[in-house]
């Protein structure tokens, strides 16, 4: 029997890199982006203690501007990282937790007192702010990128009302409300979730499972690491576990 897992990465090397995973996982990639990524053109500043770097798209926008960081440069996740030391830059701190309130957790008892930069996109978590300006610190925000969804998204939420789907990798809040909005728009809310619910669906983390579950949808698998990879190979072992 054919095992379908849907993804909803952007429409860049990101989803031809999960095609690939999925695929030689021994599963088909349904492919259905959410997230289209719109440059600012804003820089982070340079003047701060820390500078706080959210995601592997923040730091690659920095690698072609005329940034340099005067303090700490902190990244979570570590594709995150990756990306910044392909970029060129070194990565100062990278805390054990891949979330806004472990990085809170891990910067909270050094930040008192200092500038910390966060450089990010236009959905982040308020998380982060509030918990490093009760930390004591003078918390500036860039906004790097917007995040928006592509006006054709929404056929993996027709594949899924239909009982097409065997699994669905949400990596972020903003793809399982994008799904969601698609589905509305298409008539097949209702029969979306449902389908979702009889699949195996895998979020990146706590926050994308707090969203998923809030609006229905049961999550089978949350990674211990935060990334692609490990959502995607924890589906996929859901799904061929003994049921």
């Amino acid at each position: 029997m054919s095992r379908t897992v849907a993804v909803f990465r952007p429409d860049d090397e990101r989803a031809r890199e999960a095609e690939t995973l999925l695929s030689a996982l021994g599963v088909e990639a349904l492919s259905d982006p959410m997230l289209a990524v719109e440059p600012t053109g804003a820089i982070a500043r340079s003047d701060a203690d820390y500078t706080v770097l959210t995601s592997k798209t923040g730091a690659e926008l920095l690698a072609g501007a005329d940034f340099e960081p005067a303090g700490e440069l902190v990244a979570i996740g570590a594709p995150t990282a990756e990306a910044i030391e392909a970029a060129g830059y070194e990565v100062d701190r990278l805390p054990a937790e891949f979330s806004s309130s472990g990085l809170v957790a891990d910067l909270e008892g050094d930040v008192g007192g200092g500038r910390v930069e966060i450089a990010r996109s236009d959905h982040g978590s308020d998380v982060l702010l509030d918990g490093l300006n009760e930390a004591g610190a003078y918390v500036h925000e860039t906004v790097l990128y917007r995040l928006t969804r592509p006006p054709e998204a929404g056929h993996s939420t027709v594949a899924a009302a239909e009982g097409g789907l065997t699994g669905a990798c949400f990596t972020s809040s903003l793809t399982v409300e994008h799904f969601l909005e698609a589905a509305e728009e298409r008539g097949v809310r209702d029969r979306a979730i449902a389908g979702l619910n009889d699949a195996v669906v895998g979020a990146i983390g706590e926050p994308t499972e707090a969203t998923a579950r809030s609006n229905g949808i049961g999550v089978d698998v949350v990674p211990d690491t935060a990334s692609f990879e490990a959502l995607a190979r924890a589906v996929v072992d859901r799904i061929r576990a003994p049921r």
